[in-house]
């Protein structure tokens, strides 16, 4: 029998302009987008708008269904432009058969989403036209041309991304930098671009740095301040801890700035990270007017550092929260009520972890009124020995801060610690060079490793015991100046006061109470 071949028409319209040959009437939509949200790109974004709108319907076979939009969005991603994503969800539901945009860059500056959107688009009938490169994503040109063109948009947002980084690098090494005001109390810009000080705002500064010196936590200075209806650096009426906690530990309040906390991972996702030390940093002193002194910022650092490591640390309004500490397991008194509704109640400050270890502290729990008592007493006596405290003062702070042996030291560490990592690099060059044993490279190399982070670790520790000797400097100064400019007795418990003088109180087993 002859083979016999019949012809069945195609019905598809889903072609290009430029390969059909019987034109339908489509439903078609355009796609607009501007980066910035200048005066000048805005305009241009008008004229697109206006442009395709009128474009669209005055072809006699296109049916004007909208022109999406995105403003004011640069990225290279298009999970958060709106517009982009609202037109993609329409045309995938049935309602666009052709859309129109300027370019492939505006469409999309990253290849991945560029290829993954028109080939969905494909799957469901709906072609793409890119009036710049002229292309139509039907064509059997189309992908091909597409992959090329978004290759070289993807390279170009990855050279603006490098561009921008550099320039931000270069101002930091500069030490130039800007705060985000809007969000950051205390300072507004200047006319000379650094901040300047807002009074108002550095008075609230002032008192959370205060308060939390007194022995308040985070938690109530955010409950006092929401109380009393003062505005977060955010204008919310609602303090929050993490947000006290931030300005206790921004270095910028006194005065100095670190650039480059964070950097941006990768330029597509534009996923920033904590800088832990992937990229430089950069310490600026003195870079703008101060609201906190640095004596009280390093003062309120070593007090955060000191809470974080003890036990049952709590506090309230009360002027012996986080003063008074077991001498038996270092955790803090809590402040407690007995007989609170009949005329035996009585305030006692007891040991806050004193049932919680496995055997319980003997410190014993002290009468609040007789500590007030027992402060009265020894306030009176040092102030009725004035003149002999003032007089050898000096040679005590000499003696407590001497910091000379600690610097040795310090310097001492650094040198070993970089003749250790000199050493791991020559070990890294010969095994990447010469033929090893892997099995003794890996131990040698783990070795010096382990050596390098022990000395970085005594670098820390004596760093810090450094710290702490010249924090006790300011602290054994500011009592002088209260007690210099006391000449008279208290008959009553004086609580700033109490304040002022007093570091902590160490409760013994046998009901001592050494005051500090």
């Amino acid at each position: 029998m002859a083979r016999a071949v019949t012809v069945i028409p195609a019905t598809s319209t889903n072609v290009s302009p430029i390969t059909k040959t019987k034109i339908n009437r489509k439903r078609v939509a355009a796609y607009a987008r501007v980066s910035t949200d200048n005066e000048e790109q805005l305009q241009s974004f008008e004229a697109q708008m206006d442009y395709y709108t009128r474009h669209i319907k005055s072809n006699p076979d296109w049916i004007f269904v909208n022109v999406y939009t995105d403003e004011g969005i640069s990225t290279t991603s298009t999970k958060k432009r709106d517009g982009f994503n609202r037109m993609i969800e329409d045309a995938l539901s049935g309602k666009i058969d052709l859309i129109i945009t300027k370019s492939v860059s505006r469409f999309a500056r990253n290849t991945v989403d560029t290829l993954t959107t028109v080939r969905k688009l494909k799957e469901k009938g709906v072609e793409v036209y890119f009036e710049k490169e002229n292309i139509y994503t039907m064509d059997s040109k189309g992908e091909l041309l597409i992959t090329i063109m978004s290759s070289l948009a993807q390279e170009e947002s990855r050279s603006i991304s490098e561009n921008v980084t550099w320039g931000q690098r270069k101002r930091f090494a500069d030490g130039r930098f800007s705060l985000p005001y809007k969000h950051f109390l205390g300072y507004t810009k200047g006319e000379d671009g650094y901040p300047k000080i807002v009074e108002e705002e550095a008075k609230i500064v002032r008192l959370i740095y205060r308060m939390f010196l007194e022995g308040k936590t985070a938690l109530s200075i955010a409950k006092y301040l929401t109380e009393n209806k003062v505005s977060t650096p955010a204008g919310k009426g609602v303090w929050h801890q993490s947000t006290v906690l931030s300005i206790l530990q921004n270095e910028k309040y006194k005065g100095d700035a670190v650039l480059q906390k964070k950097f941006t991972v990768d330029f597509l996702t534009k996923k920033i990270k904590r800088n832990e030390g992937e990229v430089p940093q950069y310490y600026v002193q003195n870079s703008h007017p101060a609201i906190i002194s640095p004596e009280v910022f390093d003062l309120v650092q070593m007090e955060l550092k000191n809470r974080k490591g003890a036990k049952g640390y709590k506090t309230g309004r009360n002027y012996f929260s986080g003063k008074i500490i077991c001498g038996d397991c270092g955790s803090f008194y809590g402040r407690k009520v007995w007989h609170s509704n009949d005329k035996y109640r009585k305030v006692i400050w007891q040991c806050n972890s004193k049932y919680k270890n496995e055997e319980k502290c003997k410190t014993p729990f002290i009468n609040e009124e007789e500590l007030k008592k027992a402060f009265v007493e020894v306030f009176n006596g040092i102030v009725n020995n004035k003149e002999e405290i003032l007089r050898g003062y000096e040679e005590v702070i000499k003696e407590l801060t001497y910091t000379k042996d600690l610097d040795e030291k310090i310097f001492e560490l650094e040198k070993e610690a970089k003749e250790i990592l000199d050493e791991i690099n020559r070990c890294i060059r010969d095994n990447a060079t010469k033929a090893q044993d892997q099995e003794k490279y890996t131990t040698k190399y783990n070795a010096l490793v382990e050596r390098y982070e022990n000395i970085r670790k005594a670098i820390e520790d004596a760093e810090n015991e450094r710290f702490e000797r010249l924090a006790k400097k300011d602290r054994i100064e500011e009592f002088i100046k209260v007690l210099r400019d006391r000449n008279w007795l208290i008959d009553e418990f004086d609580g700033e006061l109490w304040l002022g003088t007093v570091d902590k109180v160490v409760v013994s087993r046998e009901g001592r109470q050494n005051l500090y």
